[in-house]
């Protein structure tokens, strides 16, 4: 088996459905499976994926466990020489899987690299490639300073906003939305750390398999749709709790014991403003719903072009 293509759902059947299509689309020339976690949706989709596509490897949760744990319950049963994590929200082109394996396979000092990510209207979803959340790069991008000076490397150091979206390079962090790692890199660094419950996880696992030895690539030689969050403006609770605790639990596990006092308390300090902050804007803004952004999204022109 050379891809083990792992699939997180919960309450996504629709969406699920689209990318398990994009999936089965693809042009390969290789083995692959596709292991779907069911985190105890309400939305009958252990019955309608398994209806749908009989061929895949379901797991069914009782209770939801989390993006971590979840996936880590994939890679148990995973057979492939490389893992996807691949978001139930995302749409694959035709030659994603092909493209970025071929990539692996060409390049053997990598443990995981991913593709170029873009949104519905065609901009780039700029966590496909990240720096370290170090206290600098968290402070001038949570205080705005990498919008102000968005040629600047120092004031960019988390979106790398002054890079080119269309070349290839190394980077700190891909997103769990895409990210291929190959099985010899897991076997030595471990699975998700599943103290994170539905961020974070990402950045921790790149930060070990980069502590490990191991290259991480941003190869955008081809792209995928990420429809992420297009469906509402207001956010739950317990998203914006977890969205703010993981960069607490990161910078414990991380950075505290490289840092002083005074920065590790400007830091905490600084995640309980953003969070009381994001409460606030959060109880103000207007739910909407829509519909399912078309399948035709296109990065922004014909050259893949991004809007930064």
């Amino acid at each position: 088996m050379d891809l083990s293509i792992l699939i997180l759902n919960y309450n996504t059947c629709r969406l699920t459905l689209d990318c398990l299509q994009s999936v089965f689309d693809s042009r390969t020339v290789f083995n692959y499976e596709v292991i779907v976690v069911d985190n105890a949706s309400s939305d009958d989709s252990v019955n309608v994926i398994s209806h749908e596509y009989p061929g895949i490897t379901l797991i069914s949760n009782h209770e939801n466990t989390g993006f971590a744990k979840a996936n880590n319950q994939a890679m148990e049963l995973a057979k492939g020489r490389y893992v996807l994590l691949l978001n139930s929200d995302t749409i694959v082109q035709p030659d994603t899987l092909q493209t970025m394996v071929s990539y692996m396979d060409e390049h053997p000092e990598l443990g995981a690299s991913g593709c170029k990510i873009i949104l519905p209207d065609g901009s780039l979803d700029k966590a496909c490639r990240r720096g370290f959340p170090t206290p600098s790069a968290s402070f001038y991008y949570a205080f705005g300073f990498s919008k102000l000076f968005p040629d600047n490397p120092k004031f960019n150091q988390y979106q790398l906003g002054y890079m080119d979206p269309n070349e290839t390079y190394p980077i700190d962090c891909l997103v769990g939305a895409f990210m291929m790692v190959r099985r010899e890199t897991i076997q030595q660094v471990g699975g998700l750390d599943e103290t994170f419950f539905m961020y974070g996880e990402d950045i921790d696992w790149c930060y070990r398999i980069k502590e490990a030895g191991w290259g991480i690539h941003y190869h955008p030689a081809t792209y995928i749709v990420h429809y992420k969050g297009a469906s509402s403006r207001r956010k739950p609770f317990k998203i914006i709790y977890e969205f703010h605790r993981a960069m607490w639990v990161f910078h414990r596990k991380h950075y505290k014991r490289k840092y002083s006092w005074i920065t590790n308390t400007a830091v905490y300090s600084g995640i309980s403003v953003k969070f009381t902050l994001s409460l606030l804007k959060n109880k103000l803004a207007i739910p909407m719903t829509g519909g399912t952004p078309a399948r035709g999204a296109q990065p922004a022109d014909n050259k893949m072009e991004v809007k930064q």
